[in-house]
């Protein structure tokens, strides 16, 4: 059983955490968060650190309670540090252009694609084959990088196209790959 739930969220130097019935509001250096969570759960500061208890062991509450810890603990390094995550173009010829506060993509496609990130989150074109989505909420950049990647996810067979940092691309082997060789 794992017991995330349990351990403390230390709360760093510049974060205010603000605690309303099961309303939670986490104020720092790069914005403000807020959040609701269950009722049954119950939020505490002590000692510079955030605690979650629950109100007994039943499988509701214990599933709740490291979901609840782990939550929190992202609205709190999101506010203080913040998250980025990292987009490679694959092919030739594709590439991403920042333009103002959107950014223009060409990935094989007819026209390019306009990318408008939603508020709170920014992409910025690092380099021609290299994205940053990046913000203060992991769950909104997440699934900006996400929508992003969906554009033009890597392709099976040759491995273009967009694809996280560091993310393993298997590729299929072609016609002339199969096994058996060529017919005679």
């Amino acid at each position: 059983m794992s017991r995330v739930g349990e351990s403390p969220i230390p709360l760093p130097q510049g974060v205010e955490v603000e605690i309303k019935g099961h309303e939670l509001k986490v104020k720092g250096p790069k914005g403000e968060l807020q959040r609701s969570f269950n009722p049954d759960l119950k939020f505490e500061i002590k000692d510079g650190q955030l605690l979650v208890s629950r109100p007994s062991d039943a499988k509701l509450y214990r599933a709740l309670h490291g979901l609840t810890r782990s939550l929190a603990a992202n609205m709190v390094e999101g506010v203080s540090k913040g998250f980025d995550r990292y987009l490679d173009i694959v092919g030739v010829g594709y590439r991403a252009q920042a333009s103002g506060n959107k950014v223009i993509l060409q990935v094989g496609y007819s026209h390019p694609v306009e990318v408008n990130p939603p508020p709170g989150i920014a992409i910025t074109a690092e380099a021609p084959n290299r994205l940053k989505v990046s913000g203060i909420d992991k769950e909104l950049v997440s699934e900006t990088a996400a929508k992003v990647r969906a554009i033009r996810p890597p392709d099976a067979y040759k491995g273009k196209g967009l694809r996280y940092a560091g993310e393993k691309v298997r590729i299929k082997a072609g016609k002339a790959g199969r096994a058996g060789g060529k017919k005679k």
